[in-house]
């Protein structure tokens, strides 16, 4: 007697559907993001709201960047990537959203002038870091601490270029810091200038100041080294 055939399990006739969407997600995202130009993706809970200082100094450190001829790349929804994409519009520059679909509706803010959705995590972390000359990270939660270390992770494994990762607010970020050092560090689990990667500050100016730097310094590194002129000796 033979056996019946078991009826094929649902995900093989899924998955490859899901392929050709994490695909399309991809390619719309590439080609909306390719023309942006020298971008800064900035991090922060969707929670804060004015008159919350945090939401201020996000707002004014993007139009300062802005100012300094950056786009700014956030998350799109409310709270501190409102206040980034606030001040990038404030400040001249472009600012650009990649919203993800949640399961509480989470629209786009009013600030955004070119909108992207997502429907995987993991595409939409692609473009923040792919286009991003450097990541300041506000105060945030699950998220945005998810953002931080996926950063430093990829940095430290050499996975992209080495690029700044900007903790902004030290009251908030200090604990966390003293904690990788006293006790991550002094176990070794990581190495010491590993903590280089990440710089705290509550200074506007110092973190455009530390973006614009980098990103000098990679124009510099790219040019293409002029030839050795010959001396009088050798051209005799």
């Amino acid at each position: 007697m033979l056996l019946e055939r078991a009826p094929l399990p649902e995900f093989l006739e899924s998955d490859p559907w899901r392929v050709l969407r994490i695909q399309a997600e991809f390619v719309e995202g590439f080609d909306a993001l390719a023309a942006v130009g020298p971008a800064v993706t900035i991090f922060g809970s969707a929670r804060v709201r004015p008159p919350d200082p945090m939401y201020d100094a996000a707002r004014e450190l993007a139009a300062e960047l802005a100012r300094r001829g950056f786009a700014i790349i956030t998350g799109g929804g409310p709270g501190i990537m409102e206040a980034a994409n606030r001040g990038a519009r404030e400040g001249g520059g472009l600012s650009v959203g990649c919203n993800i679909e949640l399961p509480f509706e989470q629209s786009l803010n009013d600030y955004v002038d070119l909108g992207i959705e997502f429907h995987y995590f993991f595409v939409r972390k692609t473009m923040f870091v792919k286009y991003a000359e450097a990541f300041v990270i506000f105060p945030g939660g699950f998220g945005t601490l998810d953002e931080l270390f996926e950063s430093l992770t990829l940095i430290q494994t050499g996975k992209i270029v080495h690029f700044p990762v900007i903790l902004f607010g030290t009251g908030y970020w200090a604990g966390l810091r003293d904690w990788i050092h006293d006790r991550v560090l002094a176990e070794r689990k990581v190495a010491p200038e590993d903590l280089d990667l990440m710089v705290v500050t509550d200074d506007i100016r110092h973190a455009a100041d530390v973006v614009e730097q980098h990103y000098q310094r990679k124009l510099l590194e790219a040019r293409p080294k002029e030839p050795a002129q010959p001396k009088k000796s050798d051209a005799q």
